[in-house]
């Protein structure tokens, strides 16, 4: 899914290669395709397309996986969707981010 982005590199999503059992967990629960399976592990083929769900981390048994869910511009975008107001993500005010 090379298609959906938030702002490029600032997510926080990391990978800790030599956790990963390469259970596939992540590849079952990302919504966006960020994950596959290469030699036996996973790895990360598009990390901007992480909307830090938190989903691939609550869901990694090893700990291979880290990310701060419901932080930055897309957890804002949500927000706002939800309260039904303006996206505020705490980017500078002379940014338009969101």
């Amino acid at each position: 899914m090379f298609g959906l982005r938030y702002l490029e590199d600032v997510v926080t999503l990391e990978l800790d290669a030599s956790k990963c059992t390469g259970c596939g967990n992540c590849i079952e629960v990302c919504p966006h395709a960020v994950f596959e399976i290469f030699e036996k592990k996973a790895r990360i083929v598009d990390r901007d397309a992480c909307m830090e769900c938190g989903a691939c981390a609550m869901n990694c048994a090893p700990g291979a996986l880290s990310v701060d869910s419901g932080v930055g511009c897309a957890s804002a975008v949500i927000t706002g969707a939800v309260r039904g107001t303006e996206p505020t993500c705490g980017c500078s005010e002379d940014a338009d981010c969101c």
